[in-house]
């Protein structure tokens, strides 16, 4: 391992970068050019065809065979004369990541490259080996994915890719897109109807979405010589280096110059793609960075992230380097997040989070302002579970990363204009009165974007025109969390709507109506509201008092799917039913059991055959010095005293490896997935994995750095 760390390194120290150069003098000219979007379907279909393609886009309606056959020809057209030989549907099973099955266009048979409607819109990929959390059985094979027309088509390498669904033979979801879609329809119906109360105009609402990728690069022969870096994406051992992120001087930096090459590289292949990638810069601790794109629907932006992950990936490859978008690939360091900034769009182009300085437009404004937070207050719990990781609890509170208290920040300009509106429930409007005035809301400046700070310990703030949700995971998928987002937030303005309607039919004035609904709302929501430091134990114990959970395990934050309330909340959207729901839980279960396996196993095996060996062999080197300075009547208890150091440093790394064996043997025995769960988390990840890597790092300190096996922090961390 000695002799690996140092090739590593001597590769390291002979790097060369990699020159990048844009095709073309300006991103216009070849941005989307390998997607097949509205302009290439406008291109290469007839007028009315294209026209009834972008209309049953647009109105989510199904698109009947004839059209699907024409789209098909015309995309295989498309494909061919940009070099495509194959086409795949691209979907995202509950696996964390995307899964493809390629075909060819070529039909030996026929002797023609042939890309039928049916082809397009339905597949088959088998669906056996994905995670199905009890749906299905291993033995039931069938799968299908089906094409979603809302997220373009797009080539990558020689493929043309299908964005889908997927779902089982008996017609469940299997996949992350599905249930998105569904709860992006219901937030669209729900929002709308709301909207009506205001314009009616409005016909539809759009969530939108603008995920900020936080990430680490490090150089890639480094990476491979770290096992638990290439097994579980993040170092298990490793005593932090004396120079880590304290001085903060990476963050906004100069970008290294070979992360700087990567980037550019990655950036032309996005914007290919279609992916809108707008800023990049360094972020707080050495050796991570964070790219973030413009807003876009939240389907097609969360499809983009995912693809970006992989053409992230791809191109680091090229330049002999790795991304991480572990949680929390380094301890001591800033963790890994995925900041989702999150709002809805009328087709009318409002943004119903952007305060105006019109009195009567910041009546609608707060509507869904407040709206939402107290849809963050009544589904708390479930917001937690939906960024619950095995990795992101390593993240989650502390470095700049939320805690696991939910809390919604809205500055103190906005918590001025709630609490004013607010109290002033007792006020008199009489006929003629600016009930606007009265009311307080025409106090809402036309400009808020920048009125407040931003509070990043806040795992749900609100940032003058939009919410970000900065809990979410770096290495996690959009869709799940804005699944929960969008329900919930649907859910409540269907309350809303019905609270309102309720009092209008008993004569209420509408606006007085929307105010008293709201207000009542203000008070009920206020617990969920918070401006101070999120890392305090004052607000550890505050929220205690408020009522707000502290959940900090992922095995306890999903028994919130679960209750009667979530399971009752998705099959009412039609988001999910009560089975999806439950297998969503099992599978995320066992993928948390998984991944703590593979970090023990590794953990294990660096310990015992790595690190322990190396101990030995370099106490042995100090028994003979301390037997040669005895011999020549030295004094040799400093050396005595960390010969023996070393030694109890080396028992408790065998005993916690060998009692984490056997303690792992016996939960395996546990047939109950969520208690099988709790007790890795309670009894291998919280019981041994502190314990055996904080031996580890004392060893570190004490064996001579030229005989130490592992790649460390400050090797890993260090790129020109």
């Amino acid at each position: 391992m000695a002799h690996l760390r140092f090739e590593a390194l001597k590769k390291l120290s002979e790097r060369t970068r990699v020159h990048v150069d844009l095709p073309s003098g300006t991103v216009s000219k070849f941005f989307g050019e390998n997607v097949y979007g509205t302009e290439q379907m406008r291109a290469t279909l007839a007028p009315g065809l294209f026209k009834k393609v972008s209309q049953a886009i647009k109105n989510h309606e199904k698109i009947d065979e004839v059209t699907a056959d024409a789209v098909a020809s015309a995309a295989k057209s498309w494909a061919m004369a940009k070099g495509a030989t194959h086409f795949t549907h691209w979907f995202q099973p509950m696996t964390g990541g995307t899964a493809e099955k390629h075909d060819s266009f070529f039909d030996a048979l026929a002797g023609i490259e042939k890309f039928k409607g049916s082809e397009l819109v339905q597949q088959e990929p088998d669906a056996s080996s994905f995670p199905s959390g009890g749906i299905r059985s291993t033995f039931e094979a069938r799968g299908y994915t089906a094409w979603d027309p809302t997220s373009p088509m797009f080539i990558y390498g020689r493929t043309l890719c299908i964005p889908t669904i997927f779902v089982s033979y008996t017609g469940e979801t299997l996949d992350t897109k599905a249930p998105l879609l569904k709860a992006l329809k219901a937030v669209d119906l729900a929002a709308t109807k709301v909207c009506q109360l205001f314009d009616k105009d409005i016909q539809r609402v759009v969530a939108s979405l603008g995920p900020e990728q936080e990430y680490f690069v490090v150089d890639a022969a480094l990476f491979n010589a770290r096992p638990d870096l290439v097994m579980a994406g993040r170092t298990v051992f490793g005593h932090s280096p004396a120079r880590g992120q304290q001085l903060e001087d990476h963050y906004f930096g100069s970008i290294p110059s070979r992360v700087y090459d990567f980037m550019k590289d990655f950036e032309i292949e996005a914007w290919k793609l279609g992916i809108p990638v707008r800023t990049r810069h360094n972020e707080v601790a050495p050796s991570q960075f964070e790219v973030a794109p413009l807003f876009e629907e939240v389907n097609v932006a969360n499809d983009h992230n995912q693809l970006m992950m992989d053409v992230m990936g791809r191109v680091a490859d090229r330049h002999n380097l790795k991304v991480l978008f572990h949680e929390k690939p380094f301890a001591g360091l800033n963790g890994t997040g995925k900041h989702n900034n999150w709002s809805l769009i009328t087709d009318t182009g409002v943004n119903l989070y952007a305060p105006t300085s019109s009195a009567r437009d910041n009546l609608l404004f707060l509507t869904f302002f407040v709206t939402t937070i107290k849809a963050v207050h009544a589904y708390s719990d479930l917001l937690r579970a939906s960024i619950a990781t095995s990795a992101n609890d390593f993240r989650l509170g502390a470095n700049e990363a939320p805690p696991a208290i939910m809390s919604t920040f809205i500055g103190s300009q906005m918590t001025a204009v709630l609490d004013e509106l607010e109290k002033k429930g007792n006020v008199k409007i009489e006929k003629g009165d600016n009930m606007y005035m009265k009311l307080g809301i025409d106090q809402i400046p036309e400009i808020i974007l920048d009125a407040t700070d931003r509070n990043r310990t806040s795992p749900f703030a609100f940032t003058g025109n939009k919410f970000e949700f900065r809990a979410v995971g770096g290495s996690d998928n959009c869709a799940v969390a804005m699944t929960a987002l969008n329900t919930i937030v649907a859910e409540q303005l269907d309350q809303f709507y019905e609270a309102v309607t309720k009092q209008i039919d008993k004569g209420e004035e509408k606006r007085l109506a929307i105010v008293n609904v709201l207000r009542e709302y203000i008070k009920e929501s206020k617990n969920i509201r918070f401006e101070g430091d999120g890392y305090s134990d004052e607000w550890v114990a505050e929220a205690e008092r408020r009522g707000l959970s502290n959940i900090k395990t992922t095995p306890r934050a999903l028994d919130a799917y679960l209750t009667k309330e979530s399971l009752a909340l998705f099959e009412k959207h039609g988001v999910m039913s009560h089975k999806e729901t439950e297998a969503r839980v099992e599978i995320r279960l066992e993928s948390y059991i998984k991944r703590v396996q593979i970090e023990a196993r590794v953990m294990g095996d660096l310990a015992m055959n790595h690190i322990v060996p190396t101990a030995i062999a370099y106490q042995t080197k100090l028994i003979e010095n301390a037997n040669g300075l005895k011999g020549l009547g030295i004094d040799n208890a400093a050396v005595v005293q960390t010969i023996r150091e070393i030694s109890g440093h080396i028992d408790t790394i065998k005993n916690g490896v060998r009692a984490m064996v056997e303690e792992r043997k016996r939960i395996n025995k546990i047939t109950d997935t969520h208690k099988r769960a709790i007790a890795y988390c309670e009894d291998i990840k919280e019981k041994y994995f502190e314990d055996i890597r904080d031996a580890v790092d004392k060893l570190e300190l004490l064996v001579d750095d030229e005989d130490w096996p592992l790649v460390k922090y400050r090797e890993l961390l260090f790129l020109r």
